[in-house]
């Protein structure tokens, strides 16, 4: 959106340069109009700046599970729905995947097991930290089952994946994790 708008501002100043700089002439036979560049075609909605989403976007440290979640044509789902709480591996997490993984996994052919992983880190409500038992099993989205691990410490895991950071959102809460959530084998 931001480059379209910068391509109409841009256009109007370079046609009202060239209006005030031209002298009155006679009028050249008419030519049709160029057709104007298309905007960009993008896979992302107009966003509220607080959703899950935007949260995503703006992050450094989730540009894969931004890429992965455009790959699953997930984008407008997570947008739009709630309240949902997402457990959000960092680019460091997914760098822990065997070499190539994410590269096969974003490919058109793997959209189903891509989009199974995904819905793996997603759940319903917006359930806080603070929320959390020892023991207890979360519903993912993928109809699969999670386990929340409180230590002593306090420190909130799901399965092997550890919380490090919560950020509360318009349509729920992203907890960002440090290791990808890999749904149980059948």
């Amino acid at each position: 959106m931001r480059g379209f708008s910068t391509l109409i501002i841009g256009a109007a100043l370079v046609s009202s340069t060239l209006a005030l700089g031209c002298k009155k002439q006679e009028a050249a036979p008419a030519e049709p109009p160029a057709a104007a560049p298309a905007p960009e075609a993008s896979n992302i909605p107009p966003l509220n700046e607080n959703n899950i989403v935007s949260i995503a976007l703006r992050s450094e440290d989730h540009k894969t599970l931004v890429a992965a979640i455009k790959a699953a044509d997930y984008v407008t789902s997570v947008a739009a729905s709630g309240p949902l709480t997402v457990f959000a591996p960092t680019d460091a997490a997914f760098a822990k995947l065997p070499e190539g993984t994410v590269e096969t996994l974003v490919k058109p052919e793997n959209v189903d097991t891509l989009r199974a992983i995904l819905q793996y880190h997603v759940t319903t409500s917006a359930l806080q930290t603070k929320w959390f038992k020892d023991g207890q099993t979360l519903s993912m989205a993928n109809g699969k089952k999670a386990t929340i691990h409180v230590g002593e410490d306090g420190v909130v895991k799901i399965n092997d994946a550890t919380i490090i950071a919560s950020v509360p959102a318009s349509n729920g809460i992203v907890h960002v994790i440090d290791v990808v959530l890999l749904p149980p084998e059948e």
